[in-house]
């Protein structure tokens, strides 16, 4: 590398995703280094570089060379496929990064590998951060949302270039220092999970709409069209406005008649409920999210059932009713604006909860504002969200932030009536049913938990407490119960 000028920053996986963040820093005046694997890989990025504005991106075939090429103290990102391809890619690397050097994991991963890794290049003397990124393809390329969590100092290094590169909203770059550890990671993981619930709930207005309303295709875009420049506004009520407008290049009619009703998914969603659970975190709305996506993966299963119970007498809809449409569409919107509220405070709360597990101090205001830009989730409705927590850091639930519980009462008549004309007709929301069921559950000040707790202490001694004095206590149930039966007479 004699002679030749330095890059200020390096990237290694030149899938789409990583092609696009490369770009993306080229353009915004930071000379990079890039390095893949597959060689061809590589040449493709350096010849989108010179297509797209001779941007300053130099390609690399080995992972030395790639490495050299890069000014001291060197910072590499590294976008591969989350699990064993990110060791191996850092067991590459690192032979000829020296002490100093940081690596910065964008991927999709596990915090826990996150943290180990970051005590495991250590002992070389090497800075990591994980780092979510946010916003798919276009958003790399434009603006993605950036969640950076690991080694402060290794940020340091590298916090010029992501304020450039990530999405620009009116009070800055979608880009913050989320806390130590796997902290960036996590959060990642939970936008993801929130992401789930967005989609579900989405989805459910549209069935909704389509299934008890009979709005068409034409209808139904110019719903969401409407929604969207609404209390809704956001990236995924957008683009569902623009599918519902898409003609079947392959055959008559719209193409989102035509795709396979199973959802995939890359187990981020899985994740976040799994760790909802470990904390004691309810989060109803994500798992019911999470529910539907396996449940939509039984199409066999699914297509018999729907056979065995229509010659038992019940169709896929079990009313044929005409509906006012006007008034669906409004409770719908209502509905599914209420439903979200409960889905961002399912999110928050979690983060929350690991936050204090893990003491990474995260600050809920600052993640709502960079989730306003670049990233799947963001909506107009995260700047809301990023004042509820200004005003009060220490904020047990958005459902309990003055403005929010004000908008949650004014909207609760349409999303009974949205829940019970979908149950009525057969048709199943479970987001918006979970997030409202949530709702009258934190509502309450008294649950009937007293008779599962008593059902507890019934049959395995777990105790109780009382309401009107301290201390824990038990209850000879089933000897109590046996002494005040009364006989029972057999009648002849």
């Amino acid at each position: 590398m004699e002679g030749a000028a330095l890059s200020r920053i390096g990237l290694a996986g030149l899938a789409v995703m990583g092609q696009n963040l490369a770009l993306n820093i080229a353009e915004k005046g930071f000379p990079i280094s890039v390095y893949n694997r597959t060689a061809s890989k590589v040449d493709e990025t350096v010849d989108r570089a010179v297509r797209e504005g001779a941007l300053p991106l130099t390609g690399h075939h080995s992972p030395q060379d790639f490495v050299l090429s890069i000014q001291r103290p060197r910072s590499v990102i590294i976008l591969v496929k989350a699990g064993r391809p990110v060791d191996q890619t850092i067991d590459t690397l690192a032979r000829y990064l020296e002490p100093g050097d940081c690596i910065v994991d964008g991927g999709n991963e596990w915090y826990e590998n996150t943290e180990r890794r970051l005590e495991s290049v250590k002992e070389n003397g090497l800075l990591y951060l994980g780092m979510g990124v946010s916003g798919g393809e276009e958003g790399a390329r434009y603006g993605p949302s950036l969640m950076p969590g690991g080694t402060l100092e290794a940020y340091r290094y590298i916090e010029d270039v992501v304020q450039k590169v990530a999405a620009q909203v009116d009070d800055g770059p979608c880009v913050t220092y989320v806390g130590n550890g796997g902290a960036g990671n996590f959060v990642k993981m939970v936008h993801n999970g929130i992401e789930y619930g967005d989609m579900q709930l989405i989805s459910e207005a549209y069935d909704v709409l389509k299934s008890v309303g009979g709005l068409t295709n034409e209808e139904l875009h110019e719903a969401f069209s409407e929604w969207n420049r609404s209390e809704l506004e956001s990236f995924l009520i957008e683009i569902t406005a623009d599918i519902f407008s898409v003609m079947d290049d392959k055959g008559e009619g719209y193409l989102v008649d035509k795709i396979l009703d199973k959802t995939g998914m890359k187990g981020t969603g899985k994740w976040t409920v799994q760790q909802a659970a470990e904390l004691s975190v309810a989060a109803p709305t994500i798992a019911a999210s999470l529910d539907s996506r396996f449940l939509s993966g039984l199409k066999e299963e699914r297509l018999a059932a729907a056979s065995i119970f229509r010659e038992a007498g019940v169709g896929d809809i079990l009313k044929n009713e005409s509906v006012n449409k006007k008034q669906l569409i409004d409770d719908v919107r209502k509905a599914l604006y209420a439903s979200k509220i409960c889905s961002y405070a399912q999110g928050m709360n979690l983060l929350r909860a690991k936050s204090i597990e893990k003491g990474w101090n995260l600050n809920l205001g600052e993640l709502a504002r960079i989730w306003k830009g670049g990233c799947i989730i963001r909506a107009v409705f995260l700047d809301r969200i990023k004042k509820a927590y200004d005003r009060n850091p220490q904020l047990a639930s958005l459902l309990v932030d003055p403005e929010f519980a004000r908008e949650m009462v004014e909207r609760q008549a349409a999303w009974r009536r949205v829940v019970s004309l979908a149950i009525n007709f057969g048709v199943s929301t479970p987001g918006m049913s979970a997030s409202l069921a949530y709702f009258d559950t934190y509502r309450r000040a008294r649950l009937p938990a007293n008779l599962v707790q008593a059902q507890r202490d019934y049959f395995g001694a777990h105790t109780y407490e009382r309401i009107d004095v301290g201390g824990a206590y038990h209850t000879e149930w089933h000897k109590i119960a046996n002494q005040t039966k009364a006989p029972v007479k057999v009648l002849i």
